[in-house]
């Protein structure tokens, strides 16, 4: 089992720093920078219906290493393995009436759009390098962490006004239009502005955030990772999305999080049996999520276990995005004596779930679920890690 230290973040510093002077002449790169992933602990497909998320900052991440140059020309390379190739991408710099467009290898699409939504200039060129160990499609948000470590990237270069807000939501805009996902803004944000030794209580209508504290040492954050992607990903979110969209319609509400449940019981009838069920994970799981907070800050570690199991069935249930993978993982950690709680995190279909638990009981629930699991899975212990930032080199 992996246990995830600092140290990863030097080790990842690194290989970009080895893989620059390989690939830009021997020269040692001038900026580093690098944005977390997160692992959500609950509040899930809540952020695109205006609810609260409850996420963190993990150890994991990407850096971005790079310089300035003088001709008008980005060049970006990647050390991901499962990238597409080509892993060496050169487009100009962005001008008045030029626009970038998305295009292939789509890895670079989460670089350009960044590039294209930067909200000052005007840009250098510049040579950059990334590395990553957030691992792809594992719902930890590894493209957030892209599209942070490249906008923090970008402000070593030609500094914007600070705003983290604005920042968030220029990444989020990026995502949505070169990668074509209309995801919420709970990555982009945690990713800005995680701290150690928090999780971030989110408001996704006014965007206002809290820090929960999550510093005892006698609880421990597991995620383990299914190692199974089901491709259904792509189309069943914007389809969810769309359900939630209709649902809050119907109920007369700008969005499912205006709605409660006794208002999604009087309107039960205008609702098809699956929409009732989607708006019902929803309206419940934002409920689960402002309990959730409270639970943490009193250090009710047991309710907040429940709520992480309620919210679990419920994505299985009514939202249907686990799959029979996640709910193995899920059914093995709760029979382990320690474990608070547990559930899948991430838009689903396959990735991880991330479970709540005594440090003392790690061993025994990884034991327990490597037995039980008819896959292979891969584990990390973590704790809430802090967001996006420069490295000195």
């Amino acid at each position: 089992m992996e246990e995830l230290q600092d140290s990863d973040t030097a080790s990842l510093l690194e290989t970009a720093r080895e893989v620059y002077k390989g690939a830009f002449r021997g020269v040692d790169p001038e900026i580093a920078v690098s944005a977390p992933g997160r692992v959500n602990l609950i509040g899930e497909h809540t952020d695109y219906n205006q609810g609260f998320v409850l996420p963190m900052a993990l150890q994991m991440g990407t850096m971005m290493v790079g310089s300035p140059r003088q001709d008008g020309i980005i060049c970006i390379v990647t050390t991901a393995q499962e990238a597409e190739e080509p892993k060496r991408v050169q487009i100009p710099v962005p001008v008045e009436g030029g626009a970038l467009k998305p295009g292939e290898p789509r890895w670079a699409n989460y670089v350009k759009g960044v590039i294209q939504h930067y909200r000052a200039g005007p840009l250098p060129g510049f040579n950059a390098v990334i590395a990553s160990n957030v691992p792809l499609g594992g719902g930890l948000s590894s493209s957030a962490s892209l599209e942070v470590a490249t906008y923090t990237f970008l402000q070593q270069l030609c500094p914007d006004d600070g705003d983290p807000v604005a920042k968030a939501l220029a990444c989020q805009k990026a995502e949505h239009t070169f990668a074509m996902m209309p995801c919420g803004i709970m990555d982009q944000f945690i990713s800005v502005m995680g701290k150690e030794g928090h999780a971030l209580l989110i408001d996704c209508r006014s965007l206002e955030t809290r820090l929960v504290p999550l510093t005892d040492p006698n609880v421990v954050v597991l995620i383990t990772n299914s190692n199974v992607r089901h491709t259904l990903t792509g189309s069943e979110y914007p389809t969810r999305r769309r359900q939630c969209e209709e649902a809050a319609k119907i109920l007369g509400k700008a969005s499912l999080r205006e709605a409660n449940m006794s208002s999604l019981e009087a309107s039960k009838a205008l609702l098809s049996e699956e929409m009732y069920r989607r708006a019902r994970h929803v309206i419940g799981e934002i409920e689960r999520t402002t309990k959730a907070a409270e639970a943490l800050q009193s250090r009710d570690y047991k309710r907040f276990g429940q709520l992480m199991v309620e919210s679990h069935n419920s994505l299985r249930n009514d939202y249907e995005v686990s799959c029979e993978e996640l709910d193995e993982l899920v059914a093995a950690a709760v029979e382990v004596p320690g474990v608070y709680g547990s559930r899948m995190t991430g838009g689903g279909f396959g990735g991880c779930t991330v479970t709540l638990l005594e440090s003392s009981a790690v061993e025994e629930v990884v034991r327990h679920i490597k037995e039980k699991y008819s896959k292979t899975a891969t584990f990390y212990c973590t704790k809430a890690s802090s967001g996006a930032k420069e490295h000195p080199l």
